[in-house]
């Protein structure tokens, strides 16, 4: 096996992971707390990535002020934001839905990219944004409900943090290692998260598969993608790494159907299709034309 085949493997498996978030956030919804799920996943998470720094010996760069400022946005957005409206969302709409939904991230952020930082849109990123609109539209027009329509504008708003911790993380100054910048979201998501969980309490005990959930999100998709992604990255080019994010969705709507034993139908397999077209249009790389000797 090349370097390149093990970096497609190791990207897969860890997008496999992201897709299984839907799955665990679905079995949480309803069982636990969003805030509560949220907190444990990280206290679960957390002691695996210190041992896994104290292992590694990394140390964490001087940073200004400002610099954790950032940080605590991205956790605020990207960590907690993002897994209490999945978990949230996922009270109304079924995961197959939720999976397609998400499948848009990458379009969103490049879309927030040229709204926040500037950038200016490109061809590929309008269609990619059409094809990602079409993907959402799919979801909608199957559900048509007003409980659908909540659940369908928490999960975009669970994509729009994490569009947000993307840009804020274009915006550090000195960006972190990824293991450090994983357990520094990781500890500063506990601690957003815990004041919220503490006046969720007393509740109810929650399902078995609830708490298997957690430990699952905590320790598979925080911990295990973590360490999959990164090292399928390092094994090849930025475009074929982003093309990789198309797994996600597609996993996610796999396994809504294998777990859960949700019924996929024609719409939802219309949407994941749009979606991974809009990924695929926004990664895939063109090449230059050659310049003329004349």
């Amino acid at each position: 096996m090349t370097s390149r085949t093990l970096g497609y493997l190791l990207m897969s498996l860890a997008m496999m992971t992201v897709g299984s978030t839907v799955i665990a956030s679905k079995l949480i919804a309803g069982s636990m707390p969003p805030f509560l799920a949220t907190a444990l996943r990280f206290a679960f998470a957390l002691p695996v990535l210190l041992l896994l720094i104290f292992l590694q010996r990394e140390r964490w760069p001087k940073l200004a002020r400002c610099d954790w400022g950032l940080i605590l946005l991205q956790a605020g957005a990207g960590s907690v934001g993002y897994t209490t409206l999945l978990i949230t969302g996922l009270s109304y709409l079924p995961a197959a839905d939720a999976g397609v939904i998400i499948g848009t991230l990458p379009a969103v952020s490049a879309l927030f990219s040229v709204i926040v930082l500037g950038e200016r849109p490109g061809l590929r990123l309008l269609i990619s944004v059409l094809f990602a609109t079409l993907g959402v539209m799919a979801v909608g027009w199957k559900g048509g409900r007003a409980s659908s329509l909540t659940g369908m504008l928490y999960i975009l708003g669970a994509v729009v943090c994490e569009s947000a911790f993307i840009l804020l993380n274009k915006r550090m100054p000195v960006p972190l290692k990824p293991l450090l910048q994983a357990t520094t979201m990781t500890g500063l998501g506990l601690l957003v998260s815990l004041p919220v969980a503490f006046l969720e309490l007393p509740v109810a005990a929650p399902s078995a598969a609830a708490i298997a959930a957690v430990v699952w999100y905590a320790l598979v998709p925080t911990v295990g993608g973590f360490l999959l992604w990164y090292g399928g990255v390092a094994r090849v080019s930025g475009s074929e790494a982003a093309t990789f994010t198309a797994v996600a969705p597609l996993t996610a709507v796999v396994l809504a159907a294998l777990v859960l034993g949700e019924q996929i139908r024609l719409v939802q397999a219309l949407g994941v299709a749009a979606v991974i077209l809009a990924i695929l249009v926004l990664t895939f790389p063109i090449q230059a034309k050659p310049k003329s000797l004349a």
